[in-house]
């Protein structure tokens, strides 16, 4: 099976790919504007969904990764008004599952905002976070 490709277009002839524009799509959901989250680090996203789901993405992995996203990068009380207080401790147990497994699809997401400087400093202090 050939591996599928992401693409950020070029010169407005080629659109971009299906899974970028479903991270962004889900990312809105999140309230998360896309614009906000560069696009190298959203093509990063996709690539490391790519990695660990290689045949088939399953349902709700860009929602659930554009959670973790939203929550880095918007700190835990922007989040909970946005997308309320279950889905603000869902996430916050993902981080801590994640923390705890050390190298993990979910600990690579958060990161990943880390090194981008995304992240929100809360979440950092929250967390006890450093990028060595």
């Amino acid at each position: 099976m050939a591996k599928r490709r992401s693409s950020l277009g070029f010169l407005g002839m080629f659109g971009r790919s299906g899974d970028l524009r479903q991270l962004d799509d889900a990312l809105r959901a999140a309230d998360l504007h896309p614009a906000l989250v560069p696009e190298g680090v959203k093509l990063t996203v996709v690539n490391l969904m790519n990695d660990r789901w290689p045949d088939e993405l399953p349902a709700g992995a860009h929602q659930s990764v554009a959670q973790l996203c939203g929550y880095c990068v918007a700190g835990p009380q922007v989040f909970e008004q946005a997308n309320g207080r279950e889905a603000t401790l869902e996430v916050e147990r993902r981080i801590e599952a994640a923390l705890e497994a050390g190298d993990s699809f979910d600990a690579q997401i958060v990161l990943m905002t880390l090194h981008a400087k995304l992240i929100n400093p809360e979440v950092v202090e929250r967390y006890g976070l450093s990028a060595e």
